[in-house]
């Protein structure tokens, strides 16, 4: 292995969204999309990174939207958390397709289709070479699948929260909208949260900031990027202190 691929991370936890796994459809999972996430994973498994994946459930059902129309908050909750076990079964199928030994891990016990998560049996799995995905959020509602994120790198002890988006880091401004937003290479925490950046939850930031997690956000859309961003490549947007 040449200094140039060496990781700069042991552990990672690859934050992803619902809306990832659908590629451009307007619903559900892309079979395509997932292998395509699964081989950037076998990539950076190869180097020997131990890599955690929290996935969010929003191409499925998400609750917060649910709830803004009626439906108690509880409950949508839990649906989501149901929406991101199926995308998680999505993910371990595409993954152990290209190789990879993967355990789904979640926080709703259902033993017929996960492991329920303990944490130190999650370690031993990361240490063994598998990947593991969590699902089902914390298993709490009114918690964010951002917030699950900090908390199980916080727990399984990652080095960094890798976020995967649909575009190029940080800006100022929805670059989607404003095609001359202002991409930041480096921000804080507190400049996160002061200018509202929809980054991640509140939650979550304020959760890596007092525990000096650091979080790198990139265009999971290009190939490649995740092994860019484990090998320490200045793409994306770094958040730190």
């Amino acid at each position: 292995m040449t200094a140039s691929t060496a990781p700069a991370y042991k552990r990672i936890l690859l934050k992803l969204s619902g809306e990832a796994l659908m590629g451009e459809q307007n619903y559900g999972i892309d079979p395509a999309v997932a292998a395509q996430i699964a081989q950037d994973v076998a990539e950076i498994q190869g180097l020997g990174v131990q890599t955690a994946i929290v996935i969010g459930g929003g191409n499925i059902f998400r609750g917060v939207a649910a709830s803004a129309r009626g439906m108690d908050r509880a409950t949508a909750d839990y649906m989501g958390m149901l929406a991101t076990i199926i995308n998680a079964l999505a993910l371990q199928d595409a993954l152990e397709q290209a190789g990879v030994p993967t355990r789904v891990v979640t926080a709703i016990e259902m033993r017929a289709v996960a492991e329920p998560f303990i944490r130190r049996r999650a370690i031993r799995h990361l240490e063994k070479g598998r990947v593991v995905v969590f699902g089902a959020g914390t298993g709490n509602p009114y918690f964010s699948t951002d917030t699950a994120a900090a908390l199980r790198a916080m727990e399984i002890k990652a080095d960094v929260i890798l976020k995967g988006t649909k575009v190029d880091g940080i800006f100022d401004a929805d670059p989607m909208l404003q095609p001359n937003a202002t991409r930041f290479d480096r921000i804080s925490y507190i400049q996160v949260l002061d200018k509202g950046l929809k980054v991640m939850d509140a939650t979550a930031i304020s959760l890596c900031m007092d525990n000096h997690l650091p979080i790198v956000v990139f265009n999971l859309k290009t190939p490649g990027n995740i092994k860019r961003a484990v090998i320490g490549e200045p793409i994306g947007s770094l958040v730190t202190v």
